[in-house]
């Protein structure tokens, strides 16, 4: 049989795409069929329907599908997850123009307030798309005006614009700006219709951004398989992690079937853009971690601060139970394929966030993992328990 895994057209769907197409998949002798959605919502409906068995995800979308609250709730699991950061707000020019550049992150709040002074200075409210509303993009953006003394319920008007047709939306004028995914933010800017005034990282450092996602019933079934498949992933985020595989990454990322942009652009936000930018060069796309900082891991305490987000903005009440909808995330199956791989696997599923400017070593084992700063832009420390 066949596994169906869905994917966007977004730089951090690299581990599926390199697993399929470098063999790591073959080589564990599974068969893989990927499929390019056109929006999130497809992505649920067809994972809903059983038309998909996983793929790349959201991770609040992916807590949403498995409580309900987009009809009746698929059994899904979060096995893994794929990426850290990658996503940016680009504003379009009109409003970017009179804002801080945000090279390092120190100026991400800066820049929200400026916004605020300016929409308010117009007496316009402005107009950003988010590619879904249960996304780590909308929640981040909401993080990110907040911080800067916006109310979004209030002096914004959201709209949702699957990724690939945000710089379309902004070119038509019927967008003032967008958090979307990486390359995006890029493409925006090289046509001269905005720029990236903070990034995901910016906002949250090693924020995490998608996870795998796949049906229970079939990981309850196949449980050798899925094994198989975390393994192949698992080798494809070290690849894709790996500075010197960028060209090769960006090369098989840019065709038509995939991504279907230039390889310079898909560059930008690939690991190891930063040894190849000029110090001087204003970043549009945030850059995608894929292995290091524990990116893989499915941190349960991640899992906890988008429940809290949600329910901050109105997603959840408080009849959730959280513990339930945490219980997707399973590191249990992760640790068994990254232990039969001789990687190093967190001592505990759960960390605390926004304590740490610093590098710093997380326990694990057989070894420690080297981190980094896991702040957030406002200061403010995330306890799980």
């Amino acid at each position: 049989m066949t596994f169906q895994l869905g994917l966007l057209r977004l730089t951090d769907s690299a581990p599926l795409i390199i697993a399929k197409e470098l063999d790591f998949f073959a080589g564990e002798k599974i068969e893989v069929s990927l499929s390019v959605e056109p929006s999130w919502a497809n992505m649920a409906d067809k994972l809903g329907y059983g038309l998909l068995d996983g793929g790349v995800m959201l991770p609040p979308l992916a807590l949403a599908v498995g409580m309900g609250l987009r009809g009746a709730p698929e059994r899904l699991i979060v096995p893994s997850s794929v990426s850290l950061n990658g996503n940016a707000v680009t504003l379009a020019a009109p409003w970017a123009d009179d804002l801080p550049l945000d090279r390092t992150g120190a100026t991400s709040i800066d820049a929200a307030r400026r916004f605020g002074t300016l929409f308010r200075r117009r007496a316009k409210k402005p107009t950003l798309a988010v590619v879904h509303t249960l996304s780590t993009h909308n929640l981040l953006l909401r993080y990110w005006l907040t911080a800067g003394g916006i109310d979004p319920d209030r002096e914004v008007e959201f709209v949702v614009v699957p990724p690939a047709e945000t710089v379309t939306a902004m070119r038509e004028g019927r967008i003032d700006g967008f958090c979307a995914g990486a390359p995006w933010g890029e493409v925006a800017a090289r046509l001269g219709l905005g720029r990236t005034v903070a990034t995901s990282h910016a906002i949250w450092n090693y924020c995490p951004e998608k996870v795998f996602t796949i049906r229970r019933d079939l990981a309850q079934r196949r449980p050798g398989e899925l094994q198989a498949m975390l393994r192949a992933l698992l080798r494809a985020a070290l690849f894709c992690d790996a500075p010197e595989n960028a060209e090769h990454c960006a090369a098989i990322l840019s065709r038509e079937e995939y991504l279907g942009l230039p390889r310079d652009i898909i560059l930008t936000s690939l690991p190891g853009t930063t040894l190849r930018r000029p110090s001087t060069s204003h970043a549009n796309s945030d850059v995608s971690v894929f292995f290091a900082n524990a990116a893989t891991f499915p941190w349960r305490s991640h899992a906890l601060w988008f429940l809290r987000q949600m329910r901050r903005w109105g997603h959840l009440d408080d009849t959730t139970d959280s513990r339930a909808a945490v219980g997707i995330y399973r590191p249990d199956l992760y640790a068994e394929a990254a232990n039969a791989l001789g990687l190093p696997v967190p001592s505990s599923d759960m960390k605390t966030e926004g304590e740490r400017d610093h590098p710093w070593l997380l326990p694990a084992v057989p070894s420690p993992i080297p981190m980094g700063p896991d702040r957030f832009c406002d200061g403010t420390r995330f306890d799980p328990k």
